[in-house]
Order: C-alpha cells, then sequence, then structure tokens
C-alpha cells in the first residue's frame, strides 16, 4: 500500500503547483515526502499524508462540512489512507463517501489545496499533510452524519460556520476559485 500511495503522491504533487497561499504548506509536504513510503501512514514522527474532500452541491453553490467528532471545529471531511486507497483521489473520495453517506460523488483527480495542520492522532501531536480534493455531489445528494462527525452542514462559501478549523477558510476559497466562484 505504501509504496503504491507514495509513488503517487510524488507523481501528483510533483507536477501540481499549489495556489500561493497554500505553497509553504505544498514545499513541507514535498519535504515529507522525500523521507520515503513510510511517511504515508501512521503514525510517523514527523507527520503523515492524509487526504480529504471539499465537496460541492451539484448546482455549486454550497459546500458540505462537517463538525468534527473529536475536535469540535467545521472542516472538509477527510481522513487516514486506507490499503485499499488506490491513489489519493481515491482516498479523499472513500473518506467523503464514508463520513457523509452521499453515494455517487465525482472526485476531481486534480488537487486543490495541500494543508498542514496539527491533530491529536494515536494519542499525540502530530502533523497531517492533508491533499484536498474537489469533490461533486448528484443532484439528490443527502448527507447522513457518521461516527466520524457531530454534524454536517451545507453552507455557501461566503458564509461558512464556526468554529472552524485552522485553514479550512483558505481551503474552501481554493476549492471554490477552481470552479470560478469569487468569495
Amino acid at each position: 500500500m505504501t509504496q503504491t500511495l507514495h509513488a503517487d503522491a510524488v507523481r501528483l504533487l510533483t507536477g501540481w503547483r499549489p495556489p500561493a497561499d497554500a505553497a509553504a504548506d505544498w514545499t513541507q509536504t514535498m519535504e515529507l515526502l522525500e523521507q520515503g513510503p513510510r511517511v504515508m501512514g501512521k503514525p510517523h514522527p514527523d507527520g503523515h499524508v492524509t487526504a480529504s474532500a471539499i465537496i460541492v452541491s451539484h448546482d455549486r453553490t454550497r459546500i458540505l462540512l462537517c463538525l468534527h467528532g473529536r475536535h469540535d471545529i467545521w472542516c472538509q471531511l477527510g481522513g487516514h489512507l486506507e490499503p485499499e486507497d488506490g491513489d489519493l483521489a481515491a482516498a479523499a473520495l472513500r473518506e467523503a463517501t464514508e463520513e457523509s453517506g452521499i453515494a455517487g460523488l465525482v472526485v476531481d483527480p486534480v488537487p486543490v489545496d495541500v494543508d498542514v495542520h496539527h491533530v491529536n492522532c494515536a494519542g499525540s501531536l502530530n502533523r497531517h499533510h492533508d491533499v484536498i480534493f474537489l469533490v461533486h455531489a448528484p443532484a439528490d445528494a443527502v448527507a447522513q452524519v457518521s461516527e466520524e462527525s457531530h454534524e454536517l452542514g451545507w453552507f455557501p462559501p461566503d458564509a461558512l460556520p464556526s468554529p472552524l478549523g485552522t485553514d479550512t477558510a483558505r481551503v474552501v476559497r481554493n476549492a471554490m476559485a477552481r470552479l470560478g466562484w469569487a468569495t
């Protein structure tokens, strides 16, 4: 698992340029990837790569966020990589589907952002190097709260809830910019 996902992450992020406000996080993630495949799984002392999704409504007017079950902040859906994930985009899609309960989601395989943030992971403070993808919901999407969240909510990108995760507003802005939506 880790070698395939690592090779995908290196290929994907080497050929992609982040938005200007995510450049420092991209650089940190590229430096982490230089340590080899072991950074794809938890725990790793310098952090590990995760994948997440900004889910956008079919009409592109709202995004789905979760009130995280452990951290009590509003953020995108996502998490750790699993052995069955073929690549980072597939991991983001799996996480989005599991945590939203929405069938028929479609992932854009090009990242919209990379966010490095500290999180209590496996009982100790660690860094998630989160590669974030834009995921499109079908017209009939009905979200269902999973065990990962206290709540799910659809929000206009210019009216996000509080409290937000550290870089959630930036990630939403970058996802909506990909769609041509000015925030």
